[in-house]
């Protein structure tokens, strides 16, 4: 359960269509040593969404430079996509440059988690979008199909920091924003990422066409160095130093997540989503296509209703985040997202049309960014601020895997047992995976 993350781009906070969410805070005192008192504003938590960003400097800034950055990468994700097709006129190509950019999060996620913790994590995220702005600088020389490794090896680059960047984003939220906030700044920062979805997607085909590479390339450049500067202003509280070895820290990390109920809960959920998401990213093209009998079009919208499904679920939970703990916000909306997505699976069965699936997929946004908010929040407290980062490395890495598995799962299920049986399994693994949550109630 990730936020959208464009094919290509960088920043992990941005397709996943569902989310995660916290417990109560084991990470101790909020001051100083780990906490989130002040530095920039309001960090009590009193008030709604306009006491949060209204009195909190640091939180306003890092919202907005994650908006920033993540249009930037829509844009070049919509872009770069046409361009290297027209290009090489392979969709091979494509698929190895989303594979390449994919990869870093499988193979190096708890490593990234550790980075986060033992390193100053403004700084993290200050260095890494510089170094992505400079990264993207080589596509300028693209010219050719005879260059398009120039593409991959800059989808591995990118790939790789936004690893890093991931757990040390998400683990700096609880210590700029206070623990009574934390549902409502998860909800409102998960959705930066659909926002960023629909102006950049538009944006980069406005701009592909206009300005070719060099246009959307600049772009996604001028994004990170903006993004970049925003969090340079950024002033949470110190935190203590790290005494252990890296490789040490690492092995407790592991560890930890074997051993901590409330991690390994979250990792078997992510596993579970993971290869859903898998499954859904692979087959809802075919979907719309074959099952609804729409054409470019009607996926487009399709995938545009999701998005502001998103948006406006993620303002409800802003707005009126409840009292649930997030455990059970967790995994009650994710129960209810797993039953939508089955009715909107199954639907055309009865009714083959359009209509009921724009409706169901924009319904479906608002227990998908309640789950978001929930499992964010859940993930940030079932440990201390020291072993934040690598608590979001690991889940990180289990969502990535099982995603390539789902991918992989629904070539084999979608040509054997055909579409609408294969995102069943898609939905029935959300309702398995809430109602998991919700029974586990000792993690």
């Amino acid at each position: 359960m990730t936020e959208p993350r464009p094919a290509g781009g960088v920043h992990a906070s941005g397709v996943g269509r569902d989310g995660g969410g916290g417990v109560d805070a084991s990470g101790g005192n909020r001051d100083g040593s780990g906490g989130v008192h002040a530095s920039g504003g309001t960090r009590d938590g009193g008030g709604g969404v306009r006491a949060l960003l209204g009195g909190n400097r640091d939180y306003r800034r890092l919202l907005l430079a994650g908006l920033i950055s993540q249009t930037g990468d829509w844009v070049i994700s919509t872009g770069l996509a046409f361009h290297v097709y027209r290009l090489t006129g392979s969709t091979l190509s494509t698929a190895i440059m989303l594979l390449v950019s994919r990869l870093p999060d499988v193979a190096l996620g708890s490593l990234a988690g550790v980075l986060a913790d033992r390193w100053d994590r403004r700084r993290v995220l200050v260095v890494a979008d510089v170094l992505l702005a400079l990264g993207l600088l080589p596509l300028l020389a693209v010219r050719g199909p005879d260059q398009v490794w120039i593409v991959y090896a800059v989808a591995l680059w990118t790939g790789v920091l936004s690893t890093v960047l991931a757990p040390a984003q998400k683990a700096l939220v609880p210590q700029i924003v206070a623990e009574s906030q934390l549902v409502r700044a998860n909800a409102l920062h998960g959705q930066t990422g659909q926002v960023a979805r629909l102006l950049g997607a538009m944006l980069g085909g406005l701009a592909v066409s206009a300005g070719g590479l060099a246009a959307i390339v600049l772009i996604d450049v001028a994004s990170f160095l903006v993004s970049a500067a925003l969090q340079a202003t950024l002033r949470p509280p110190g935190r203590p130093a790290r005494t252990a070895t890296m490789g040490g820290q690492w092995v407790a990390g592991l560890r930890l997540a074997m051993g901590n109920a409330g991690v390994r809960l979250l990792v078997a959920y992510m596993m579970i989503t993971g290869l859903g998401e898998g499954i859904f990213a692979t087959l809802a093209a075919p979907f719309v296509s074959d099952v609804l009998g729409g054409a470019g079009d009607a996926y487009g919208l399709f995938l545009s209703v999701q998005a502001v499904g998103g948006i406006l679920g993620g303002l409800v939970v802003a707005v009126r985040p409840g009292r649930a703990a997030p455990r059970v916000l967790l995994g009650g909306a994710t129960v209810v997202f797993g039953l939508v997505d089955l009715a909107l699976f199954t639907y055309p069965l009865a009714v083959p049309a359009l209509w009921p699936a724009l409706v169901l997929i924009g319904l479906a946004g608002v227990p998908a960014a309640a789950a978001t908010a929930g499992f964010t929040t859940l993930a940030q407290s079932v440990v201390g601020d020291g072993r934040r980062g690598g608590v979001f490395g690991v889940l990180g890495s289990a969502h990535a895997a099982t995603a390539l598995g789902g991918m992989g799962l629904a070539g084999v299920l979608g040509g054997a047992a055909g579409v609408v049986p294969a995102l069943c399994v898609h939905a029935a693994g959300l309702i398995v995976a809430g109602i998991m949550v919700l029974t586990c109630d000792h993690a």
